[in-house]
């Protein structure tokens, strides 16, 4: 099983507190930036930040569906990172300054991927298909948080 990371990043005009606090936000903020891959949305626990359990189902392709259970920590300052208890699944979003007014949101996910031919095939085009979708929820981010 090889190791599968995917990465997206964008500057975002919005100060770097601002941003992370919007993304930490999975009561009222998360939910609304998340694009139509994601379904089922639910916070189970928490919903600011550490501590947080978060549901929802990310369709990655037409076929492909995975059923995400996240709890949040945030190992340090402007950092959250989400680890899926149904997989190996592990999310790091990373919020630093970029200048005056501005940030770099960065999003990196990692799992185990499959074996074969199958894993060939994942290692390949997952992370662009999950880059795409990562994109656009940190499109809406930055719609949700720019001044």
């Amino acid at each position: 099983m090889a190791q599968v990371e995917a990465t997206t990043e964008r500057i975002i005009a919005a100060d770097a507190e601002a941003v992370f606090d919007a993304l930490a936000d999975y009561k009222d903020v998360r939910g609304k930036v998340l694009p139509a891959h994601y379904s089922e949305y639910e916070v189970r626990e928490g919903g600011d930040g550490e501590g947080t359990l978060v549901h929802w189902k990310l369709q990655a392709t037409s076929k492909r569906v995975r059923d995400c259970l996240l709890e949040v920590t945030e190992p340090t300052d402007g950092q959250l990172v989400e680890t899926d208890r149904n997989s190996s699944m592990v999310t790091t979003w990373t919020v630093t300054p970029a200048g005056e007014g501005r940030s770099k949101a960065v999003v990196t996910t990692v799992w185990n991927g499959a074996g074969g031919i199958g894993g060939f095939f994942e290692k390949t085009f997952a992370p662009k298909g999950l880059a795409r979708i990562y994109d656009e929820l940190l499109a809406n981010l930055a719609a949700e948080v720019e001044n």
